[in-house]
């Protein structure tokens, strides 16, 4: 679903929800923690997001799914809001992400080996 595009577009919440497949509750816990930048508000005091908002919810998730916890999330929003000052702190924050990403996938590879020797193993035994 891609109910934003760049300029001038605002979603509330439940909108926001739908497009980044986090639920309002997630999204709101996240603002509280401090993951999201400063959220919005129209004229009613309701949440709205922008594109850019979205874009960075789509990466917050990213790193949630990527096994990022919570307190790294929250340090790597802290120092994305420093700007160019610590760009090679995140630098280092992703780069860990992505060795310990490398070594799951390892890890994941060797398991997905021996279910496949045992589904051989098994195979074989059932043609007799």
């Amino acid at each position: 679903m891609k109910l934003i595009q760049k300029g001038g577009w605002h979603l509330k919440i439940g909108q926001l929800a739908k497009e980044t497949g986090l639920s309002i509750h997630t999204l709101r816990y996240y603002e509280k923690e401090g993951i999201l930048p400063p959220v919005k508000r129209n004229e009613k005091g309701i949440r709205i997001y922008d594109y850019e908002d979205v874009e960075w919810i789509k990466f917050a998730r990213c790193l949630r799914e990527a096994g990022m916890g919570i307190t790294e999330m929250k340090k790597f929003a802290q120092l994305t809001q420093q700007g160019e000052k610590s760009k090679n702190e995140r630098i280092n924050l992703l780069r860990q992400r992505n060795t310990h990403l490398k070594n799951q996938i390892k890890e994941l590879t060797r398991y997905m080996e021996l279910i496949n020797r045992k589904i051989d193993l098994y195979s074989l035994s059932t043609e007799d």
